[in-house]
């Protein structure tokens, strides 16, 4: 087949274009070789696939949010700051990176929603908000309980350049309304990627600013939310009071 014909079908088969496929694996390839505590940075962005280190470090950027030398040592010298409160679903927990807003996220337990951050940035600089941070921490609590104000904030939005297509289509879906994950995928010109589309939203780390809890079954019911159905089926019952 021709090169513009493959390029066709390739996209419409995973959602993505070859050169963002081959990135995503040489991404995974570079989260595999940066923890490998012997290994330069160097040999790491040849060992990746990569053929030049501005490509590595463009790449880097976009999916880590942080130097490579930083997400070796688990976030070291990353500062993040973080704040956790209660609203009507119970815990949240808001982190903002350098680049913006990297996390909301919903529990029972506060130390447990604390725990998952560390997990995920063993060696950041985790800190308390200050008074600015403090006020962003309350807009997000009330765009939880009123979703139809507006949350205009910069977000850190890490990940594969799929998930990043995902996430970035969910936020052009307004409050009060719902699409099926196989509408989702046809948004995004992947019919056939509804599965792909579905581990996406289940991926998606800042819950309510990128509203994954849109996305219904085909049928209108509701499916699986990382922060559970309940949370899922007040936020939905929010948006669409009058």
């Amino acid at each position: 087949m021709s090169p513009s014909f493959f390029h066709r079908k390739f996209k419409k088969i995973t959602g993505v274009t070859p050169k963002q496929f081959s990135t995503a694996i040489r991404i995974k390839n570079m989260q595999h070789e940066l923890v490998k505590q012997n290994e330069s940075i160097t040999d790491a962005i040849y060992n990746s696939g990569f053929n030049s280190g501005s490509r590595f470090y463009a790449a880097t950027d976009r999916s880590l949010g942080m130097t490579p030398g930083a997400y070796r040592e688990g976030g070291k010298n990353t500062k993040i700051q973080f704040a956790i409160a209660e609203c009507s679903l119970g815990s949240i927990l808001v982190a903002r990176s350098p680049k913006g807003i990297c996390a909301i996220s919903f529990g029972n337990d506060p130390t447990e929603l604390l725990n998952n951050l560390q997990d995920k940035f063993p060696n950041a600089d985790l800190i308390g908000g200050d008074t600015e941070f403090e006020h962003i921490v309350a807009r997000v609590i009330e765009f939880v309980e009123n979703p139809n104000t507006a949350l205009d904030l910069p977000l850190d939005i890490q990940g594969t350049a799929f998930q990043q297509r995902v996430w970035k289509m969910l936020l052009t879906i307004p409050a009060g309304t719902t699409v099926s994950y196989t509408e989702l995928a046809e948004m995004i010109g992947s019919p056939r990627s509804v599965r792909a589309v579905a581990n996406a939203c289940g991926q998606n780390s800042i819950a309510v600013a990128i509203p994954c809890h849109r996305v219904v079954k085909l049928d209108g019911n509701l499916s699986g939310y990382r922060w559970g159905i309940e949370r899922k089926r007040q936020l939905l019952d929010r948006e669409t009071e009058k």
